[in-house]
């Protein structure tokens, strides 16, 4: 069975947290927790490995290793399903509560005799959590702000979780279907970063589709209208869309479109009866081509009838990478290893952006070992050349705004990416003070992660993203997409008006391991529904390019 490594942490992770909840042994429970740290770390896949080269590995063991193998073998860890068995399904939705840990969870559970998250909320409301300790007015309104965050958002998934299994079945559905067309449509082909359902739509018959979902074990098949709802265990809810084979392009648009794109279309212009491709719809009204991942918005249709949208950056626009972390912090991977896969991979240089001495929790960088990577990196580059790796930090953005290292420090690197890491839970008032503060520093190069945001599980702190871009501007700091599947932080429905305010943007993988530089793949989708271009992307400059930027980037230092 299939299951990756991050799949085989959380495992481990929720073992740890569950044991912590019972009451069990600590150490043991300590020890599932530091496995899943490793194994989150391991240089390549576990099922890839034999069992020499897995029991031998830093922190996994040969206990832990074959539990990890009964994973991979089985799919399941029987250690987890014992104890799952003993925890009321309630307790487990708590623990998907930001800021309620296991000690906490275990309270309100033996104590309080709370075995719901509806329990729990309504107990809030009530202010009967209260008279414990460490659950005053604040933590209770967390509670209930957490609970609805989460409600809200418990039906989707990542982009990124359901593209391979969204290409698989468009695939295999094709070959099963000789000569039929098939193709995603809705917000899985507008790109949005996260997803209630995979939409695809075909011109096979809706019988020959229930009958081939149906041999597959598990899965509950419904129809609702004209569409055809395919639910398969652990998976989002796949939506299938029918046309005829003639009208299949004008139903394709219909249904990849948002509402309020499509209003407006049709108010203003006339689909063809049966267009041979999406291509004629728009050249039959004289419009530009609009890619599917823009069409949200009626404003673009009067973008595209002036014959003015850009060309949209690709993955292959991209020339470097451009905040990583090694070994030297918490990454997976020696700065060399790294710079090698780049150069194999086609990038003409790379940032290393380890972590910031306050990231204690991330083996950051003290200045002195600062120093001593410097002196690594010399000598990788006179090893590489003409490949060139720049010297960078993730310097925190520290709680009063400042930068984590003194200006000596900070003026021995090539550049600086600051961002926020610790006290997130800001007011807007703090978060903008914080924030701008940072940007005016003439050390920072490029605002990180800029809201903080990890999508799906933790809201960023407030900003009002327009006046945080202007100055950035102001101050000539580049803007980050963090491409991240979980952050694409700056949000796409930004990327415009930071582009019209004259900024620069970067898109980033935060790479902690070789395998992080495909996440460039996620921020490309994004930036490209916000219509981001290679000319305003900084990691899209050439190595010549990017060293005349860095030029005038100390130029406003002296």
């Amino acid at each position: 069975m299939h299951m990756t490594n991050s799949q085989i942490s959380d495992h481990f992770t929720l073992l740890s947290k569950l044991m912590d909840i019972h009451g069990e042994d600590a150490f043991r429970a300590k020890n599932y927790s530091v496995a899943a740290y490793y194994i989150d770390k391991l240089p390549r896949q576990a099922e890839e490995m034999d069992d020499a080269e897995l029991f031998n590995t830093k922190g996994i063991g040969k206990s832990t290793g074959a539990k990890i193998r009964e994973l991979i073998e089985t799919g399941k860890l029987q250690a987890l399903e014992d104890i799952m068995t003993k925890t009321p399904s309630g307790v487990l939705d708590m623990m998907q509560i930001k800021g309620l840990g296991p000690k906490k969870i275990a309270l309100i559970w033996k104590e309080m005799g709370i075995e719901s998250v509806g329990e729990l909320e309504y107990a809030c409301h009530e202010n009967r959590l209260s008279t414990y300790k460490g659950f005053g007015a604040k933590t209770q309104q967390s509670i209930i702000d957490n609970i609805a965050f989460i409600r809200a958002n418990q039906n989707f998934r990542l982009w990124a979780e359901v593209e391979d299994i969204s290409n698989m079945l468009i695939s295999q559905l094709g070959k099963a279907n000789p000569g039929k067309l098939f193709s995603l449509t809705g917000a899985i082909r507008r790109q949005l970063p996260t997803l209630e359902y995979i939409d695809f739509i075909t011109d096979t018959e809706k019988e020959t589709i229930k009958q081939q979902f149906g041999v597959t074990k598990g899965v509950e098949i419904t129809e609702e209208g004209e569409l055809l709802l395919v639910q398969a265990p652990n998976q989002l809810l796949i939506r299938v869309h029918f046309s005829d084979t003639r009208s299949f392009y004008k139903n394709l648009f219909i249904t990849t479109a948002n509402e309020d794109f499509l209003t407006a279309f049709n108010m203003q212009y006339t689909l063809p009866t049966n267009p041979n491709n999406e291509a004629e719809i728009f050249e039959q009204n004289n419009l530009q081509y609009i890619h599917p991942a823009q069409r949200e918005t009626a404003e673009i249709l009067n973008i595209a009838a002036q014959q003015k949208l850009p060309t949209l950056i690709q993955t292959e626009d991209i020339k470097s990478i451009i905040h990583s972390h090694s070994t030297w912090s918490d990454g997976a991977d020696t700065i060399d290893a790294m710079a090698k896969a780049c150069i194999e991979k086609g990038y003409e240089y790379m940032v290393i952006s380890d972590h910031s001495q306050a990231a204690f929790y991330a083996n950051g960088l003290t200045p002195e070992r600062i120093a001593q990577q410097h002196h690594e990196i010399d000598q990788i580059n006179d090893k590489l050349a003409p490949f060139k790796i720049f010297k960078s930090i993730e310097v925190d953005i520290l709680n009063d705004g400042s930068l984590d290292y003194s200006d000596d420090v900070l003026a021995t690197l090539d550049l600086v990416i600051a961002s926020v890491h610790t006290n997130l839970k800001m007011t807007e008032a703090k978060a903008m003070d914080r924030v701008l503060k940072a940007i005016r520093n003439p050390y920072t190069t490029i605002l990180g992660h800029p809201t903080g945001r990890l999508l799906l599980s933790r809201e960023g702190y407030p900003l009002y993203h327009k006046v945080i871009i202007d100055e950035c501007v102001k101050n000539n700091v580049v803007i980050e997409i963090n491409a991240h599947p979980r952050r694409l932080d700056l949000d796409w429905q930004y990327i415009k008006y930071a582009i019209e305010a004259g900024a620069t943007l970067s898109i980033n993988p935060d790479a902690h391991a070789i395998t992080g530089y495909h996440d460039v793949h996620y921020g490309v989708l994004a930036a490209q529904k916000g219509g981001l271009t290679k000319e305003r992307n900084l990691s899209s400059y050439t190595l010549k390019e990017f060293e005349e930027f860095l030029a005038k980037y100390k130029q406003k230092l002296s």
